[in-house]
């Protein structure tokens, strides 16, 4: 028995030549909290989401294949991405310290036209592009659409 009750988009998932160093990537630059782990003959996967994420469960799946183990698999560049929005101008600055510092910093910090608003880019370590941003107003649009504030 499934609570789902309509269709929904619940996940993307993403290949990692090393499934160990990514999740430390999501969990240490990102709000993603491990959710779940999975092994079997081919590989080794897991599910991270925002922790208590429960009326709108969204999850981003890596998989690890055995026979891809070791390579950087990265598919989301140069400027395809994934969008993580922040509250404060002054997460994107100490996420981008951050990731300057472990040498995964791909866009610096900047302004950009509305809608963009202020935002960074990260570089996981398969070499996909994660972009941090504030005041993008994706999360607040989104919900003032369906009647949510």
């Amino acid at each position: 028995m499934t609570g789902l009750t309509a269709a929904r988009w619940t996940h993307v998932a993403l290949p990692s030549g090393d499934l160990d160093k990514s999740i430390d990537f999501y969990t240490e630059l990102t709000p993603l909290v491990v959710v779940e782990r999975f092994k079997d003959a081919d590989g080794e996967s897991a599910w991270l989401s925002n922790e208590g994420q429960v009326e709108t469960p969204f999850v981003l799946v890596l998989v690890s294949f055995n026979k891809d183990k070791g390579n950087q698999l990265g598919l989301l560049h140069p400027f395809a991405h994934i969008g993580i929005e922040v509250p404060n101008r002054s997460d994107v600055d100490e996420l981008a310290e951050r990731a300057r510092e472990l040498g995964c910093l791909h866009w610096e910090p900047r302004d950009m036209p509305d809608p963009v608003g202020y935002i960074c880019a990260l570089k996981d370590p398969d070499g996909n592009v994660i972009e941090i941003s504030h005041d993008q107003k994706v999360f607040d649009t989104v919900r003032a659409k369906w009647g949510r504030s």
